[in-house]
């Protein structure tokens, strides 16, 4: 089936080029030999010939801007070189002031540090209560659960802890709930004794940035003490 439009045409200029001379010389050597008025083709010539004139000098151009444009890089490389060594010198002298180093144009360097936020996202916390008289507690930042460890700006969670008797409903967040400890590695033990066993152990947890501030508590975790 013969291809309609200008899909025959090579899209590549490159190649383009070279098929549309080809196809030049070829029509010509057709019309001749059909007998065709040869002068018919006067607009193709005109054509091909101010394509051979500026596709030439579009490459040109190209490989002329290539090469200015590494030109310009290698000289943006050498200066960048001097400039380190400069910059290096002036941040450590002292008498340098910030105003110097405004009015230069570098870095002024922030003393003072950024205060740690308070946390904003809560702990997701898995019981293991497999064993007589022990949970293990493994838990996550609800902003990256299957990540281990503390969010940013933050020294651990704090564990707090609630005991009740079976088959009781959990109780509210308050005063019944015992501080355990602060875990900064995501797991934590939790041992009983034998009068704990059968009883429901509740836990709450909230994670503490480094400057004390005191996130959202999770959701209540609770599981059986094992005898």
């Amino acid at each position: 089936m013969p291809r309609g439009g200008t899909n025959y045409m090579p899209r590549p200029d490159g190649d383009f080029s070279a098929w549309a001379n080809n196809y030049n010389e070829a029509v010509h050597k057709f019309y001749e030999a059909q007998g065709l008025d040869v002068s018919e083709l006067k607009p193709l010539e005109e054509a091909i010939a101010e394509w051979n004139k500026d596709y030439p000098a579009h490459v040109a151009a190209q490989q002329k801007a290539e090469g200015a444009r590494a030109a310009k890089q290698n000289a943006r490389d050498a200066l960048e070189a001097e400039i380190r060594p400069v910059t290096n010198f002036v941040q450590g002298y002292t008498k340098t002031t910030d105003a110097d180093r405004a009015t230069i144009g570098i870095s002024i360097r922030d003393t003072s540090k950024t205060p740690a936020p308070t946390p904003t996202t809560r702990p997701l916390v898995q019981v293991d209560h497999g064993q007589r008289l022990l949970h293990r507690l493994r838990f996550t930042d609800e902003a990256a659960p299957t990540r281990r460890g503390k969010p940013p700006g933050t020294i651990g969670a704090e564990v707090w802890l609630a005991l009740g008797g079976a088959g009781q409903p959990a109780p509210m967040l308050g005063d019944s709930y015992k501080f355990l400890s602060v875990s900064s590695r995501g797991n934590l033990q939790a041992d009983f004794s034998s009068e704990d066993a059968g009883k429901t152990a509740y836990y709450a947890l909230r994670w503490v940035s480094t400057r004390g501030g005191k996130g959202p508590w999770s959701e209540v975790a609770a599981a059986t003490v094992a005898a």
